[in-house]
C-alpha cells in the first residue's frame, strides 16, 4: 500500500517551506519516524519523519523546491523491502537469464527484468570499481552539511567524508571544503583565488529583513555600562561543582544575566513592552529570547516565565535549546513570542557592540567578553574581571531614563549575586 508523505501543518506567520536537504532516494529502505528530508522555513529547520516503514518509490520535489502546508513530498510503498545488492563475488545466478525458445534461440528478458538487470549490474561494476583519488561526485552524506557547504562540495565534486571538519564537534563547514579543494590544485595552478556565489538560505534572508526592518522602523539607541564580575566568578568557583552534582548541568554565565534581565524587567515594565500600531503592550511575564550561533545563522528561541525559573531551570533550558539548534531540531513554536533578548558577543571575542533590537520586541541586552582591567576600589587600584553590557532601546516608548537605569539595575545584581538569590 502506498502512503503519502506530507509538509507539516505550518503555522500562519509561516508561509512555506524550502527542501533543505532529502536524506533518502528512490528505492531507500525507510523505517518508521526516520527522517527523510529536511525543510527549512524563515525561523528553523524541519524534519519530515516516516509515518510507515517501507521502501522510498517516489520524491515529488527536489532540494532548493519551494512547498507549502499538506503538499505531498513522497511516496512509501509500505511494507516492501529495498533491492539486495548484487553479488560482489559475480555470481552468475544473479544475473536475470534471458528464456530459450523451441528453436534454441534466447529471448529477452522482460522489460521490467531488464531494468532489475541494469541496476543489478550497475551496482556490481561499483563494488568491483577502483576506489578514485579524486571523486566525481559528492556522497549522499551532503545531505547533512549546510546549505552552503552542500552547495560548495557539489561545485568542488569533493566527498565530505574526506575532509577533516573544524567546525562543532567535527562538523565539516563550507571553509574546510575551499580550504581542501585549493590544496588540491595547488600543486597544479601554484596557488588560486577561488570565489563563488551562493544563494542565502531561508533563515538567513530572514535574518537580514528582520533586521533592516528594526533598522528602519525603531529609533533605535544604545547606552552601555560596565560589570566587575569578580563576585560572580568567586561565587561559581565557590559552588560551581556542588551545583553540578545536585542539579545535573553547569552554572554559566547566562542563568545570572537573564535572571537579572528577568528581575529589572519587573521593576522598569516599559522595556518589557512593545508596540503595537499606537498602543504600547506591557507585558506581566519575563518571556526572554536568548540569541544561539548555528552555521545556518542566528536563532533566538525563548525561555518561558524566566522571572519564575531557578538557576539550574534556566542553565538546562539554554543547554537543550543550544543542542537542538546545532542539531537543526528547533521547533517552530520555540521561536515564537518573547518579549526581551540576550546575546552574548562575549562568545567569540568581542568586546563591546551594539545590538540590534529584535521587533515586536523594544530592547536587547548585549553581553561582551570578560577581560581584566585596573579599576578603582576602596582607594586602590586593583585587577578585576570587567565586562561591558550594551542596552538597545527603541527610543519610541523607552526613554534614556528608563533604559539607564535598567541597566545600571543589572549591574547592581550581579555586582552583588548574593542579593540576587535571595531575591533581595
Amino acid at each position: 500500500m502506498a502512503t503519502e508523505i506530507k509538509v507539516p501543518v505550518l503555522p500562519e506567520s509561516v508561509a512555506d517551506a524550502t527542501i533543505a536537504a532529502w536524506h533518502k532516494k528512490v528505492g531507500d529502505a525507510v523505517g518508521r519516524d526516520e527522517n527523510i528530508v529536511d525543510l527549512e522555513t524563515d525561523k528553523v529547520v524541519l524534519e519530515v519523519p516516516s509515518t510507515v516503514e517501507g521502501v522510498i518509490k517516489e520524491l515529488k520535489f527536489e532540494e532548493g523546491d519551494t512547498v507549502t502546508s499538506q503538499q505531498v513530498l513522497a511516496v512509501i510503498e509500505e511494507g516492501a523491502a529495498a533491492e539486495a545488492p548484487a553479488d560482489e563475488s559475480g555470481d552468475k545466478d544473479a544475473k536475470a537469464p534471458a528464456a530459450e525458445s523451441g528453436d534454441g534461440k534466447k529471448e529477452a528478458p522482460a522489460a521490467g527484468a531488464e531494468e532489475v538487470q541494469r541496476k543489478s549490474d550497475a551496482r556490481a561494476a561499483d563494488a568491483k570499481a577502483p576506489a578514485s583519488t579524486k571523486p566525481q561526485s559528492v556522497s549522499s552524506g551532503t545531505g547533512d552539511l549546510p546549505p552552503g557547504a552542500r552547495f560548495t562540495a557539489r561545485k568542488e565534486g569533493i566527498d565530505p567524508s574526506q575532509v577533516e571538519g573544524t567546525g562543532r564537534r567535527g562538523a565539516v563547514t563550507k571553509e574546510d571544503l575551499l580550504n581542501y579543494a585549493s590544496g588540491k590544485t595547488a600543486g597544479v595552478s601554484g596557488g588560486s583565488r577561488p570565489e563563488e556565489r551562493v544563494p542565502m538560505t531561508r533563515i538567513r534572508k530572514r535574518i537580514a529583513e528582520r533586521l533592516m526592518h528594526s533598522k528602519e522602523s525603531t529609533a533605535m539607541l544604545t547606552s552601555f555600562n560596565e560589570v566587575n564580575l569578580g563576585k560572580v566568578m568567586a561565587l561559581r568557583k565557590e559552588l560551581g561543582e556542588q551545583f553540578m552534582k545536585e542539579r545535573g548541568i553547569k552554572l554559566g554565565f547566562m542563568s545570572f544575566f537573564a535572571k537579572a534581565a528577568a528581575n529589572a524587567l519587573q521593576k522598569y515594565p516599559v522595556v518589557n513592552a512593545s508596540v503595537d500600531g499606537d498602543d504600547i503592550i506591557y507585558h506581566g511575564y519575563a518571556d526572554i529570547s536568548v540569541a544561539i550561533s548555528t552555521d545556518r545563522g542566528l536563532v533566538t528561541p525563548v525561555l518561558r516565565n524566566v522571572e519564575r525559573m531557578s538557576f539550574a531551570d534556566v542553565e538546562q533550558g539554554i543547554s537543550d535549546f543550544a543542542t537542538a539548534a546545532r542539531e537543526g531540531k528547533l521547533k517552530l513554536e520555540d521561536m515564537q513570542g518573547g518579549t526581551f533578548t540576550v546575546t552574548n558577543g562575549g562568545t567569540f571575542g568581542s568586546l563591546m557592540s551594539t545590538p540590534i533590537v529584535n521587533p515586536p520586541q523594544s530592547a536587547i541586552l548585549g553581553m561582551h567578553t570578560i577581560k581584566e582591567r585596573p579599576i578603582v576600589e576602596n582607594g586602590e587600584v586593583i585587577a578585576a574581571p570587567m565586562m561591558y553590557i550594551a542596552i538597545s532601546y527603541d527610543h519610541r516608548i523607552i526613554d534614556g531614563k528608563d533604559a539607564v537605569l535598567f541597566l545600571v539595575d543589572i549591574k547592581n545584581q550581579l555586582e552583588n549575586p548574593g542579593r540576587m538569590l535571595l531575591g533581595l
